[in-house]
């Protein structure tokens, strides 16, 4: 997976199609994202003695991975992945040959 916290994605399908957002954390294993803004749901939580009024919740929902694209600091669009090693270390870099990692 070339995606990491803290890049940022658009969306490329789904009922968010188009939206822009920073990753907010990445699971690797599954192959999934949770990206700010996006996949939002309403989480309904119960009366307790502590909140007697319940209350409703938005949380980030995590979804795949190849639904986004990294953009390209350079061009401002959806870009793929290369991978280059500059000074003996494998860096990402993206298709006008900027480096997306910091």
């Amino acid at each position: 997976m070339n995606i990491k916290k803290g890049d940022k994605v658009i969306v490329l399908s789904g009922d968010d199609k188009g939206k822009v957002g920073v990753v907010q954390k990445a699971y690797p294993e599954l192959n999934k994202v949770v990206v700010e803004g996006v996949n939002v749901h309403k989480k309904h939580k119960k009366p307790t003695q502590s909140t007697p009024e319940g209350s409703v919740l938005d949380i980030y929902v995590p979804f795949d991975a190849s639904k986004v694209a990294l953009i390209d600091p350079k061009s401002k669009k959806a870009t793929r992945v290369h991978h280059k090693v500059v000074n003996g270390k494998k860096t990402r870099v993206s298709n006008s040959g900027e480096s997306l990692d910091k």
